[in-house]
């Protein structure tokens, strides 16, 4: 999922996008402090498994793990030997937990002690969390053997999208579009997710002007769109500049019955980025004016043009506003500054980032704030985006920004 782009990761979690149009947001510093010394790096500074003091519970024995090569089957069949229950929501929360510091294969055993188990009841999202954690630990076909395997009445949407996303992830477009055309054969009931996850693929690979007919098999099976439909919609359209069809999505989402204060959000910022792609569309080869005035409102604009060229992968672009940026009149502010390195980081661009932070230290305006660095990295994260937040720190170090604060 880390590789998705910005653009989808903005409604997934406005909070991150909000980093880049506010004075940053306060985080806990408390919990990211480590990450900016020597030491902390050197300790695996990712790893959240267990505080200091001596526990004795299964989730703390799982977790004092640590290394992949241990199992922790041999940790539950030891817990119950002693006698001890485990319940499958126990089971659940502790996978998750797992997943979520990235430790894939504790995950799975976990999961695959609940399979062997019959007195666990696995439901759908079991079964797609499983063929997930399978693509990761033993890769793609592991996974689809797997899901072949399932009986009839486990093979619903969820785990058809489990499948599609391992597929998708991995850019088998031939094989995500088989199972594609399998799905919309069959008889379960349908969501919006396995046709985002066909969006997704198409447009990670260029495929944009494919994206349409996905709305359009969306429609024709009647399944309503959510939010992250329209946003990989819209997303195609903004690649190919049609800002009139982005209108008309718009509309259609202020007229649709499932619209809610979220949406209301979403429309009005991707208005504000119609109004910076006209005012940024021209043929010149300064996509800024560096000789007119540029208000704050329109900075702004420029900011969220950034970062909608990082969702959509374009590097080139996020060069020229930025290099057009620095050669206005216009204070620069951290804003600014955290904007661009977001986007380059969540892009791995880390030669950019290198320049930029030298642009932020040099900077007579505005002095390198390192305090919004460590908020950086906790957002990154709190994202699940553990090696990109290592990368930047590593860099930080190397730039001799680790003491400095503003």
């Amino acid at each position: 999922m880390a590789s998705r782009t910005l653009f989808l990761a903005f409604s997934r979690n406005r909070s991150f996008l909000n980093q880049s149009f506010k004075a940053i947001p306060v985080f806990n510093e408390a919990s990211v402090s480590n990450y900016c010394s020597h030491e902390a790096l050197r300790s695996e500074c990712f790893d959240e498994s267990v505080n200091s003091e001596e526990t004795n519970d299964l989730k703390s024995r799982i977790f004092r793990l640590r290394l992949p090569k241990r199992s922790a089957t041999n940790v539950l069949q030891r817990w119950t030997s002693e006698g001890n229950q485990v319940t499958i929501t126990e089971l659940r929360k502790i996978s998750k937990e797992l997943r979520r510091i990235q430790r894939y294969k504790h995950a799975l055993e976990i999961l695959e002690w609940m399979v062997t188990h019959n007195e666990f009841e696995l439901s759908d999202s079991d079964f797609a969390i499983r063929i997930d954690l399978m693509t990761k630990v033993f890769g793609v076909d592991a996974a689809e053997r797997y899901f072949e395997g399932l009986p009839i009445d486990a093979k619903t949407c969820e785990t058809y999208t489990a499948l599609l996303h391992s597929f998708a992830g991995s850019k088998l477009t031939e094989k995500a579009e088989t199972l594609y055309e399998k799905i919309k054969e069959s008889n379960i009931p349908l969501t919006a997710l396995p046709f985002n996850e066909m969006m997704t693929l198409y447009m990670s690979v260029g495929q944009v002007e494919k994206v349409s007919s996905i709305v359009d098999d969306l429609k024709q099976r009647m399944v309503h769109p959510d939010i992250f439909t329209y946003n990989l919609w819209i997303s195609s359209l903004a690649a190919a500049w049609n800002i009139d069809g982005v209108g008309q999505i718009l509309s259609e989402m202020n007229h649709n019955p499932n619209s809610n204060k979220d949406w209301v959000r979403y429309i009005d910022l991707v208005n504000i980025y119609i109004k910076s792609a006209h005012l940024l569309h021209s043929e010149s080869n300064s996509i800024v004016e560096s000789e007119s005035g540029i208000s704050q409102r329109e900075w702004i604009m420029y900011d969220l043009l950034i970062i909608l060229y990082a969702g959509l992968g374009n590097k080139d672009k996020i060069d020229q506003i930025w290099r057009s940026l620095r050669m206005t009149k216009q204070k620069m502010t951290s804003r600014n500054y955290i904007c661009v390195l977001s986007c380059y980081l969540m892009l791995d661009h880390l030669k950019e980032i290198g320049e930029i932070i030298d642009q932020w230290k040099q900077s007579t305006t505005t002095d390198l704030d390192v305090s919004i660095c460590k908020r950086l990295v906790n957002a990154f994260v709190e994202a699940g985006l553990n090696e990109k937040a290592n990368s930047f720190v590593t860099l930080l170090i190397q730039k001799n920004c680790e003491t400095r604060e503003a």
